[in-house]
């Protein structure tokens, strides 16, 4: 390229810059962010609390400790209960005083149900009448209320206990601590967020029971004490011996106790546990370790019997099931069931008997939320990535037909509540221009009513702009990316830049909602001169299976590759200072940091990062053997993909920080690295939180803001 087509390029690339800020431009107020602000809760977008349904013509929500009630016919809005009014009823029946108003839950027209105390009480609005429906020990945890029968299961400690009309049964009785009972498993993955699952009519109860006294007990420090005490975890890594886990179904009549006979072998994963809806039988998604082959199997809940494989399912890479059955009301017969089998997640139709009906949704987009049907079944509703990756609309299709219809057009992100009747929906939209907006749908799709708004709770605020780039991978793919320039933006300057990185699976940073999903704290970095950047690589959610599994076996690879897409994007913008590009991340971000920041050496001046994955024969096993295999199985992969093997490349500032407690990515990732940097010679800058987990939360957050902040002005 010749100098008069480089001096054309620039002056196209200035001009396509002041373009850009124009369009992303908004009036803004004179006030300047400071880092204390970013603990202002009045700040954040507000949205309606505790918004739901009373009936098909009436929803309520919580406000300024009242509950507030719109008419869907006529539009008029009033308070219905306010929190005094509730509480003299309280103590009247002599119970605890409500400090606010409680996220209750309607459970017909006239009657809500709420939790204070460990007690859980029933109001009616007609009778003013409070009825105290159970009560459970108030050292009880993971608690689950039985609607029908009102019993509750809760654990305390390693055991299961169910309570009934306030007395205690004990439904597990296991002395040794390293048998745990009615909590979640399998570290959370695969969709499970709790280990206590009612029948649907609360006549029994299935739960997990996982054995971990196999499992290489991990040390944690805490320091809170004069002498430091080591605190155990129970931490599988990757190719070691894993917990094993099997399903209990107690009958709260008899007080017996059986489990599902789910086989061998016993390292296997668990998942998705439903229930039949006439209470005979149980089914389980099961995983091989390997987590390359599922089984959706059927049991006996009387015996602990198999009764049979419905289907199965297999994948080169990894099957991975995150939603349960969920069974027609019309024709319990049939069930729902979700699947990237054709490479996106969709929902499909089967018998009980394991037959498929039909693929109900179709297409290169995936189904990212299931919302139910219409009371006579006919149609589903569904929330999707079909307009676009970063934006999210509520669809409806028609079992018989496959017709569909789309509800929302504004465009952004639409988190949606459909009316027991099918025909009215609570649309709460969220954009890189609004805040939040809450509107009223109807069965046409067209706009009812604005019910609240809150266009932007930074309007007094002098911010930069925020604006969506989309990219090219090297295979064609699209990459999103989110650029946010300084305040008093001027195209003509060179400006500092900050990459903000995570790039691991089950997560999608860039999205169109309120300032495109950053965080407010990048918003303050723009006050003091800073571009911050941020890209969804491949390997990242909401794409597909294959956008997200070429990442498998080889970690950071093709991440930093598209990730250095980003990079070179920047450095082509006339107004970045390719000289002084920063990069920083958490977590997974922590690991690809440090990948790019020594895989690149001299791309970037300065790199932060957080409980960083080191090396991942560090972390746990069902993550890490998801998507690597096991050591043992991928030797080659996980060389290639430690940290510790580019120390010698390290150049520039860098700054390590970690949890003291982290029981994620546990402490030992960081401290590995950091005792290979001494030994080669290498200078570090480290901190250490000593009473934080994974997170740095609280109080002490805006302390890790004011370090990184701090970092940055010095070294950047």
């Amino acid at each position: 390229m010749n100098k008069k087509s480089i001096s054309t390029l620039l002056a196209l690339l200035l001009m396509l810059g002041s373009q850009l800020f124009a369009q992303f431009a908004e009036t803004r107020g004179n006030a300047s962010l400071q880092i204390d602000d970013l603990m202002n809760r009045k700040l954040y977008p507000s949205s309606l609390s505790n918004i739901q349904w009373r009936c098909n013509n009436l929803f309520t929500w919580n406000a300024n400790n009242t509950v507030v009630q719109s008419v869907v016919k006529t539009g008029t809005t009033d308070t219905i209960l306010s929190l005094d009014a509730l509480n003299k009823v309280v103590e009247k029946n002599q119970q605890k005083k409500l400090k606010g108003m409680p996220p209750f839950k309607w459970e017909n027209e006239d009657t809500f149900r709420y939790s204070n105390d460990s007690k859980i009480f029933r109001f009616n609005m007609l009778t003013n009448d409070l009825t105290l429906v159970n009560s459970f020990e108030a050292e009880g945890e993971n608690s689950e209320f039985e609607p029908t029968t009102g019993r509750i299961a809760f654990t305390k400690e390693n055991n299961l206990y169910v309570s009934e009309n306030g007395k205690t049964m004990a439904v597990t009785n296991d002395s040794d601590k390293g048998i745990v009972n009615g909590k979640t498993v399998h570290r959370n993955e695969f969709g499970i967020d709790g280990g206590i699952f009612w029948s649907p009519k609360g006549n029994l109860l299935a739960f997990y029971r996982m054995d971990e006294t196999m499992v290489t007990e991990y040390p944690l420090v805490n320091i809170d004490e004069r002498i430091a005490k080591v605190e155990y975890i129970r931490y599988p890594m990757a190719g070691m011996t894993s917990h094993h886990v099997t399903v209990g179904v107690f009958n709260p009549v008899t007080k017996q106790v059986v489990f599902l006979k789910t086989g061998d072998p016993a390292e296997q994963y668990l998942t998705n546990v439903s229930w039949s809806p006439d209470e005979k039988y149980i089914f389980i998604a099961v995983l091989n370790r390997d987590q390359n082959h599922m089984w959706l199997n059927k049991y006996d809940a009387m015996t602990g019997d198999f009764v049979k494989t419905l289907f199965e399912e297999t994948d080169n890479e990894y099957v991975e099931p995150l939603h349960g059955l969920d069974f027609l009301k019309t024709n319990p017969s049939q069930f729902l069931w979700q699947s990237r089998r054709d490479g996106y997640n969709h929902i499909y139709l089967y018998d009980v008997e394991g037959n498929l009906v039909k693929q109900v949704t179709k297409g290169p987009w995936e189904v990212t939320s299931y919302q139910g049907f219409d009371p006579k079944e006919t149609k589903i509703f569904f929330t999707s990535t079909q307009e676009s990756p970063i934006q999210r609309h509520l669809y409806s299709v028609e079992l018989k037909t496959g017709k569909t219809l789309k509800y929302t057009s504004a465009k952004g992100t639409h988190t949606t509540l459909v009316s027991p009747d099918g025909k009215l929906i609570i649309d709460r939209l969220s954009s890189l221009e609004i805040g939040s907006r809450t509107t009223l749908i109807n069965e046409k799709a067209a706009v009812v009513r604005l019910i609240a708004e809150d266009v932007n709770p930074l309007k007094d605020y002098n911010l930069g702009s925020t604006s969506f780039v989309t990219l090219k991978a090297d295979d064609g793919s699209d990459l999103y990316g989110r650029l946010i320039l300084p305040v008093g933006f001027d195209p003509s300057k060179k400006y500092p830049t900050l990459v903000y990185v995570y790039g691991g699976p089950h997560s999608q940073l860039v999205s169109d909602t309120w300032l495109g999903a950053a965080p407010l704290y990048f918003n303050y970095l723009t006050t003091k001169g800073y571009i911050v950047w941020t890209l969804d690589n491949r390997g990242t959610s909401n794409r597909g299976a294959d956008f997200e599994q070429v990442i498998h076996r080889k970690l950071g690879d093709i991440e930093s590759k598209d990730q250095m897409v980003g990079v070179n994007y920047l450095k082509s913008l006339p107004y970045v200072d390719a000289t002084r590009i920063g990069i920083d991340g958490w977590s997974y971000g922590g690991f690809m940091t440090l990948t790019l920041y020594l895989r690149n050496p001299g791309v970037f001046k300065v790199a932060t990062c957080g409980g960083p994955v080191i090396d991942w024969k560090y972390y746990e096993i069902m993550y890490g053997e998801r998507y690597m295999d096991t050591p043992e199985q991928n030797p080659e992969g996980y060389k290639k993909a430690s940290i510790l093997n580019y120390v010698d490349q390290l150049q520039g500032k860098l700054l390590v920080i970690h949890g003291a407690q982290d029981n994620t990515v546990v402490w030992q990732n960081s401290l590995q690295f950091i005792q290979s940097c001494i030994k080669k010679g290498k200078q570090v800058d480290y901190f250490v939180y000593p009473n934080h987990e994974h997170n740095v939360s609280g109080a002490d957050r805006l302390h890790l803001y004011r370090k990184l902040a701090e970092y940055y002005d010095q070294n950047l």
